[in-house]
């Protein structure tokens, strides 16, 4: 099999390695010519475009920049929409704008090429060491033909679903993870402010609940995703603690903007008289705005 891997940038580059060490025949083609020499010293191709990888290969992997580049490589005057061969698999690993990469399906498939967004959690550490999870959407079909190249460079393959998916999940996990990483700073910013050592906070989060990702792991997967809220924890007493934080931070002039957020759904929920049920019940009133209900098919594969 074939590969060609376009834009070998700080994660493209260790994921095209793989590629390499799995014995696959590479090609490679980036805007600079420097980024892929690493690649090529290890025994890769260089197209000069896109257009002359595209003529090449049977399967073809895109990690770029954003939607700008992966427009350009697809449609550019250099791009593959005219010379890549019908049944080639092309795989977009960047982080993508759900439009854009629809559109991109849509006019390979009028070509006769299977389209799969694959962008990739792990970062450049995970690519390195092959410790990626890749998020696939695309027919499943088309994802099990070329599931010899998406094995080479990630540990875990999820199919999530149609086209797109890929880039929902991946654009999702990173806004909770930003948000989270802000809550977190807020949080022992207040801590350090009152006094405590940060050595000390940090081995405290990183010890208890919030390390461990309990909350993800263990209590919603038992309560919100099941729609089971007996009270593990009671609201009660979760809004008795966020209103001690925030009135701490207060106290030290603090921005605690992310609490605050928080504090304006939990309010509501005790007003709803929900007080003795389980802290995970005022989330709901975020499934009630968005008119979705999160519970977990534990079926699923």
């Amino acid at each position: 099999m074939q590969v060609g891997f376009i834009g070998t940038g700080n994660i493209g580059t260790p994921m095209a390695l793989q590629l390499i060490n799995k014995g696959f025949d590479l090609y490679v083609n980036d805007i600079n010519f420097s980024a892929a020499e690493f690649l090529i010293d290890r025994g890769a191709v260089w197209a000069n475009s896109p257009k002359d990888l595209s003529e090449k290969v049977d399967v073809i992997c895109a990690c770029l920049p954003g939607p700008m580049e992966a427009k350009e490589v697809v449609f550019g005057e250099n791009g593959i929409i005219n010379s890549i061969k019908p049944g080639t698999i092309f795989i977009d690993h960047t982080t993508n704008s759900i439009e854009v990469i629809k559109d991109i399906a849509i006019q390979l498939n009028n070509k006769g090429v299977g389209v799969l967004d694959a962008p990739v959690s792990g970062g450049v550490e995970g690519a390195k060491t092959r410790d990626l999870t890749l998020l696939v959407g695309g027919d499943l079909s088309i994802l099990n033909n070329a599931r010899p190249v998406l094995d080479a460079m990630g540990k875990t393959v999820l199919h999530v679903g149609a086209v797109g998916s890929g880039n929902i999940c991946k654009l999702m996990h990173n806004c909770a993870n930003f948000s989270l990483s802000l809550a977190t700073i807020q949080c022992l910013n207040v801590a350090v402010k009152a006094g405590l050592d940060p050595s000390v906070v940090i081995e405290v989060f990183q010890k208890s609940a919030l390390g461990k990702n309990f909350d993800l792991q263990v209590r919603l997967p038992e309560t919100l995703f099941k729609g089971d809220f007996e009270p593990r924890f009671s609201l009660k007493l979760a809004n008795k603690d966020l209103n001690l934080a925030i009135e701490l931070a207060a106290s030290l002039g603090m921005d605690f903007s992310m609490a605050e957020t928080c504090q304006i759904d939990m309010l509501k929920a005790v007003e709803k008289g929900w007080s003795d049920m389980d802290s995970s019940i005022f989330l709901t009133l975020q499934e009630e705005k968005s008119g979705v209900l999160l519970r977990h098919n534990n079926n699923q594969k």
